[in-house]
């Protein structure tokens, strides 16, 4: 009932910046909070940083001071400004969003297909 479209990931160098998209569409009541994952290869899934519905954010202490994660209400969408990127921040970046649908009545979380963000000279 909701598709999560990502997109902005790349190949950058370290010390550069990628901002990642996350849009959601379906039959949307309500979204709640949304949020960015990472994983790398042979890692566990990891939280980057959320947003709740009414701003207040949170961040993983190897992401903090460098990325910075916002939301768009009227485009249902989140973003993540990455900052001062690091050879250890490459993986693939999910997106995750509790949303509630009416049709039918459900409040669950939703995960997007990924982007691939590569840091390296």
């Amino acid at each position: 009932q909701v598709q999560l479209v990502e997109s902005g990931g790349g190949l950058v160098q370290p010390g550069g910046s990628l901002r990642l998209s996350c849009a959601a569409s379906g039959r949307i009541a309500s979204i709640y909070d949304m949020a960015w994952y990472r994983q790398a290869p042979g890692k566990q899934r990891e939280l980057v940083a959320n947003i709740l519905g009414g701003g207040t954010t949170t961040y993983a202490d190897s992401v903090k001071g460098r990325f910075t994660i916002s939301r768009d209400n009227v485009k249902n969408t989140v973003y993540l400004q990455m900052n001062s990127l690091k050879p250890e921040d490459t993986a693939l970046y999910l997106c995750n969003v509790v949303a509630r649908t009416n049709f039918p009545p459900s409040v669950r979380g939703y995960w997007g297909q990924g982007t691939q963000v590569t840091v390296s000279s």
